[in-house]
């Protein structure tokens, strides 16, 4: 099957294209050894024959500063690579021909067949750009086709070429060279047919990035330098002197191609950048970007959301009392569909999310924000893009994290990945109104403008986002990374975002969560599942006889009953034995094995924490019923000590420990979903474990 290649620069329209032409038909997976991200599809032409068109990631030129660069390089660098093309799409933006010609001439000296597509022609005919496209023809023997992927112009004669090609391996396709090697590279493209590689520009981009280039073995590497020392070849020097001889020579027939009759004049988007970017004004509407984003994840989501629980809690109640009772029975309706439905609950917020970052990437925004931000955020040792995530995981850290795949530096978006989870999700606020009510009592502060309940929330939120930032500063210097932190950013032309650009977005988004994630979600609530429901024989007949007699001498109706039998079970349970086991460890933060037991289980989300404190104090698990679950937890009492087991110390000592905790297997997943192993879940775990053990311990010891 042939491979057709869509490559060019970040900012294109070249993914827009892509959906175009391949619609649903999309795989998305990694390239191989690496976590960067490919799509893929299989269309069927006209003519009958089947192709693989692969969407590369946005490159710059074939010197990489990036993971995702480097995929490319590495990719068209070795023949025998699975993903290397027969038939290379450059999608440039017109508007910018000056940016995207260097990468353009390096793919042409690499001797592939061309098609060049000049994207955005809408866009150029509103600016009054004017095309000419003779020169171009001329001097690069390529065909070329003119495009707006956004208005779907000519993406039909894209298909068209692509069916021509399949039927002759086009013939036609044959392009002029471009570059014109200096003497030392002339010795070192000879030398290097000796060792197999008689493609000259390739043997150049060989010489140049032999030290990391993964397909090479330590015998080539070590060849390939002998030869590099004895031609004379200077890598820096030779990589400056191509890069600028490439300029000079398609700079001016660029000028000659393409004429701007408005060019001594500001561009619409020139004039928005002067509001946009602006140190002052443009934060300011970041900030109330950013806030409507927030708010419409949060509010949007809680109808769909709250939908979902809701149909989701009927299933499972309406199979509780349709199916017979057994094993299989409460593992369903007790460990799969609640997991399952802790898998789906979070796909309204991903898509909300989703919808407005992809809204925003197609206006052009999104790298204005970057560009914004990327010195602040550099000092914490992140990257621009950054912001976004940190800002987004107000709402769920899932999405946020999934949100980082934007971030080229590798080592800034593992830092982002690790820090996002401090930020206080959604999910921490059914934890917060219980514990906050122990803390603070509801009463308006400050002459009556503030709430003092909701003070201390706002507090919490900036705690988080603090401790965010100073530990991706330690990290940063933890961390090393031999790839360059410095950021490339081209400042798109503003454009009306394509309807099924953003679809398409949100529909890969929404999916690859699912299947990424669902099932280690789903494998851990099993897991969970089995400690709560099962324990030792004679710990669990005892439950359920203690359980019987307590009924009877308290006159129990069954809904009572049933409470309290699931609350003897659960401490039986091996899940209560593990809470008792770990009392001694987290008794020193003010702790008992009743939240032990809540600790584990919430692991499977945080706000299960309220509903599993509610089971044990057998009042069901209703998350709503906070206030009499907070009357019966005020009431319990030491049984050695005779002291109340739930004090302002041991409150405000177990706020701060779901602040710093991860205490949710579902981040866990999609942190190794998108780290590719499980080191960097198991560091984010420990680091925050610990963060978390500490701050309790402190403020338990002083305040008690």
């Amino acid at each position: 099957m042939l491979k057709i290649a869509l490559i060019g620069n970040p900012n294109s329209g070249k993914t827009t294209i892509f959906n175009h032409l391949t619609g649903l038909r999309q795989k998305v997976a990694n390239f191989p050894g690496v976590t960067v991200e490919k799509k893929s599809a299989n269309i069927k032409l006209a003519n009958g024959n089947e192709v693989q068109i692969i969407d590369f990631p946005g490159t710059y030129s074939m010197y990489p500063t990036s993971s995702d660069e480097k995929v490319v390089v590495q990719t068209f660098c070795d023949a025998s690579d699975e993903n290397y093309p027969d038939l290379i799409i450059y999608i440039a933006d017109i508007t910018q021909l000056h940016r995207h010609f260097l990468l353009f001439t390096q793919i042409i000296d690499l001797g592939l067949p061309v098609i060049l597509v000049l994207n955005m022609m809408d866009v150029a005919e509103k600016e009054g750009i004017k095309c000419e496209l003779e020169a171009i023809r001329l001097n690069f023997n390529v065909e070329i086709i003119e495009s707006s992927g956004r208005e779907l112009r000519n993406v039909e004669q894209i298909k068209k070429s692509i069916e021509q090609f399949s039927n002759n391996n086009s013939s036609n396709l044959h392009n002029k060279p471009f570059y014109n090697y200096s003497i030392s590279e002339a010795k070192l493209i000879d030398r290097m047919r000796d060792i197999g590689y008689n493609n000259p520009y390739q043997s150049i981009l060989i010489a140049h990035h032999a030290h990391w280039l993964p397909f090479l073995t330590p015998d080539k590497k070590e060849k390939i330098a002998n030869i590099v020392q004895e031609t004379g070849f200077n890598d820096l020097r030779l990589q400056v002197s191509e890069t600028m001889y490439r300029y000079d020579k398609f700079l001016p027939i660029v000028k000659k191609s393409i004429l701007n009759k408005n060019s001594d004049k500001l561009t619409r988007s020139d004039k928005v950048d002067n509001f946009v970017t602006h140190p002052f004004w443009g934060i300011l509407l970041f900030v109330s970007i950013m806030f409507f984003m927030f708010q419409a994840v949060f509010s949007w989501a809680s109808f769909p959301m709250d939908f979902i629980e809701g149909t989701s809690n009927d299933i499972i109640n309406w199979l509780k009392t349709s199916l017979p009772s057994s094993w299989f029975t409460s593992l369903l309706v007790e460990g799969l569909l609640p997991g399952l439905s802790g898998i789906i609950v979070f796909i309204p917020q991903i898509a909300i999310l989703f919808f407005f970052l992809a809204i925003l990437e197609e206006l052009g925004y999104m790298s204005r924000a970057v560009f914004l931000f990327d010195g602040i955020m550099q000092k914490f040792g992140l990257n621009g893009r950054s912001i976004i995530s940190l800002v987004s995981a107000g709402a769920c850290a899932i999405p946020a994290i999934l949100s980082t795949r934007t971030i080229t530096n590798q080592k800034e978006r593992l830092l982002t990945i690790l820090v996002t989870p401090l930020i206080s999700c959604s999910a921490r606020i059914p934890v917060y109104a219980m514990l906050v009510a122990f803390v603070i009592e509801p009463k308006r502060v400050f002459g009556g403008l503030f709430q003092a309940q909701g003070l201390v929330f706002a507090a919490l939120f900036l705690l988080g986002i603090i401790s965010s930032l100073l530990m991706s500063m330690i990290f940063s210097k933890i961390i090393k990374s031999e790839e360059s932190s410095s950021m490339i950013l081209e400042l798109p032309t503003y454009k009306y975002p394509s309807v099924k650009n953003v679809l398409l977005t949100v529909y890969e988004k929404v999916k690859s969560f699912i299947k990424g994630a669902g099932k280690i979600i789903i494998f851990i609530s099993i897991i969970l599942w089995i400690l709560s429901s099962y324990g030792p024989t004679e710990s669990m007949d005892k439950a359920v006889i203690e359980a019987k007699e307590i009924s009877i001498a308290k006159n129990l109706n069954q809904i009572e009953s049933n409470d309290l039998l699931a609350s003897k079970k659960l401490e039986a349970s091996y899940a209560g034995h593990l809470g008792k086991f770990i009392e001694p460890a987290i008794k020193p933060l003010g702790f008992n094995w009743k939240i032990g037991i809540a600790l584990i289980t919430s692991f499977a989300a945080r706000e299960v924490f309220v509903g599993t404190m509610a089971t044990i104090y057998s009042l069901g698990s209703s998350s709503e019923d906070t206030n009499s679950l907070k009357e019966k937890m005020l009431l319990d009492k030491d049984t050695t000590t005779g002291k109340p087991l739930f004090s302002f110390a041991s409150a405000v000592s177990l706020l701060l420990f779901y602040v710093f905790a991860l205490q949710c297997m579902s981040t866990l997943a999609v942190v190794k979903k998108e780290t590719n192993g499980w080191k960097w879940p198991i560091v984010q775990f420990v680091f925050m474990g610990f963060l978390a053990y500490m701050s309790s311990f402190i403020v338990y010891n002083i305040l008690q």
